[in-house]
């Protein structure tokens, strides 16, 4: 039996809301957005005090089914308060407006990791080349001639490069892409490690977990070169992660507070410190006093 949709008019606009139940909404295919905890938690919270302030947008799929397009969290936090039936909009799209309406809706959160805004910038790209494609004349309104990564630019408040740096992105393995998520890769040279092959970049996260190094912008363009030219060997990539670079030697910074009640008077300049310090230091390796005996003293 199908379920009852109740419909009521939207107060802000003419669009129609109306009650669907929860099991006729699928996700959207190949979604690039994930559901963070977080976020997930307070809307929970939320929904219990005053229920779903915001309908979800989704648009009519084969069977008595509907995709959501704009909602996802909504609907997962509903599915887990056990709440059956959800405020919706129904809107009828295309595969490709779904798409580009699906990521716009998205990408406006507070943090988009790396990994969800590159696929969801190839999605849209994508999108808006096979709508070019069928009917150029559709595009002339916001420019026919506007290259396709300079509309995604635009939209979002990115450089056309930037744009483009994401897209390549999607050509990492799916490890080294979460070492990018986890701020371990910087994007520059995770652009520059997108262009090894998926058995180079295998070889090259295998180096990263046991020399617990990752590649500066300057050694990733290295690899780049070597790959192009089909010279980049297992060899060279353990040799190049095994290098300690001088960014990777951890900075130490200690408080003035902390110290200046150790210091003699005349020690106060940031170079006068250092030096005092590595004498300190040199004078308890001269005479082998143990770490054990310093935290006696202090």
């Amino acid at each position: 039996m199908e379920e009852e949709q109740k419909t009521k008019k939207s107060n802000q606009n003419l669009d129609e809301i109306v009650e669907i139940n929860i099991g006729q909404l699928k996700e959207f295919e190949n979604h690039p957005f994930k559901v963070k905890d977080s976020d997930l938690n307070e809307l929970m919270k939320s929904i219990k005090q005053i229920g779903v302030s915001s309908p979800l947008i989704v648009r009519k799929i084969k069977g008595n089914f509907f995709e959501v397009i704009s909602g996802h969290i909504r609907k997962r936090a509903c599915e887990l308060l056990g709440i059956e039936e959800v405020p919706c909009i129904v809107r009828k799209l295309t595969k490709d407006e779904a798409i580009i309406m699906m990521v716009d809706s998205n990408l406006h959160r507070e943090e988009v990791l790396p990994s969800e805004k590159a696929f969801a910038y190839k999605m849209k790209y994508d999108s808006l080349k096979r709508q070019r494609k069928r009917n150029e004349e559709n595009l002339s309104q916001v420019g026919t001639k506007m290259r396709l990564d300079e509309i995604i630019a635009s939209d979002n408040n990115e450089s056309r490069n930037q744009v483009q740096r994401y897209i390549r992105l999607t050509k990492l393995i799916s490890e080294l892409l979460e070492l990018v998520d986890r701020k371990r890769i910087a994007i520059n040279p995770a652009v520059e490690i997108s262009y090894l092959d998926d058995y180079e970049q295998y070889y090259l996260l295998k180096a990263i977990e046991k020399y617990e190094h990752t590649p500066s912008l300057s050694q990733a363009q290295e690899l780049h070169r070597l790959s192009k030219s089909y010279q980049l060997e297992v060899e060279i990539i353990k040799d190049m992660l095994s290098e300690e670079k001088p960014i990777q030697i951890p900075k130490i910074n200690i408080s003035y507070e902390s110290l200046k009640n150790y210091l003699p008077r005349s020690v106060i300049t940031p170079r006068e410190i250092e030096a005092y310090l590595i004498k300190c230091a040199l004078f308890c390796k001269q005479r082998g006093v143990p770490i054990e005996k310093l935290d006696i003293i202090i």
